[in-house]
């Protein structure tokens, strides 16, 4: 069934999802990737070297242009979701 002024579902356009990863620069220290080393190796894992540790971000965005998509993520990073001093950051579009 199809509502008055709606377009059925099978027409709109899905969003795309933006995933960025960001991780700390070369050099930063990361304290947390270092507890997470040291806890692997108390709980009997060998062989792990250095432990960095980052986060994954996932946004669901109504752009249906992939270039404004990128461009608008970019700007979200450099203004809120990532530090450009101690962090960079890789972003990610999937449609």
């Amino acid at each position: 069934m199809i509502s008055r002024g709606r377009k059925p579902s099978s027409e709109l356009p899905l969003p795309m999802k933006a995933l960025v990863h960001i991780r700390l620069k070369p050099g930063v220290l990361d304290p947390q990737g270092a507890a997470i080393g040291r806890a692997l190796t108390q709980l009997g894992f060998e062989g792990v070297g250095e432990v960095r540790q980052g986060k994954l971000i996932e946004l669901e965005l109504a752009d249906t242009d992939r270039a404004a998509a990128t461009a608008s993520v970019q700007a979200m990073c450099a203004q809120l979701l990532a530090n450009p001093v101690i962090e960079t950051y890789a972003i990610t579009i999937e449609e």
